[in-house]
């Protein structure tokens, strides 16, 4: 099946403000040192950015790696978005994995601090993309 404009619309500006939503949390985490739950919350911060990116360009997504993967070959392989923004969401999808389902291991302040401005400038840039597409 698949979404009329106005459908993708709103499914867009819904991932969107998911993604905005979870980047809130990220103070607090980061306050009182919960690193596997703020690179968790980051994952999903750019998955949901990335799945609004992919939804505006009428692209499905059906999997956490299937956006991963839909992401790198189209728009990090025609050069929409650097090999480091492609990194970024594969780097949070393996930490974020470590985190949740690894009881022996846990992520650090020196591995998830530095990833969150670049996170939060990849989401801008997703979030111009989709908002100037959808208006224009």
């Amino acid at each position: 099946m698949s979404l009329s404009n106005e459908e993708r619309r709103i499914m867009v500006e819904l991932e969107i403000e998911r993604a905005e939503k979870i980047m809130q949390q990220f103070a607090v985490l980061q306050e009182q040192q919960y690193w596997d739950t703020l690179v968790n919350r980051m994952y999903y911060a750019a998955f949901h950015a990335i799945s609004a990116l992919l939804i505006h360009n009428a692209m499905p997504v059906h999997t956490h790696k299937g956006a991963l993967i839909r992401f790198n070959k189209e728009f990090v392989r025609t050069g929409k978005f650097t090999v480091e923004e492609g990194r970024l969401f594969s780097q949070l999808e393996g930490l974020r994995e470590r985190g949740d389902y690894n009881c022996f291991i846990d992520a650090s302040l020196e591995e998830v601090v530095p990833l969150i401005e670049p996170l939060k400038a990849l989401i801008a840039k997703i979030e111009t993309l989709v908002q100037v597409n959808t208006e224009g």
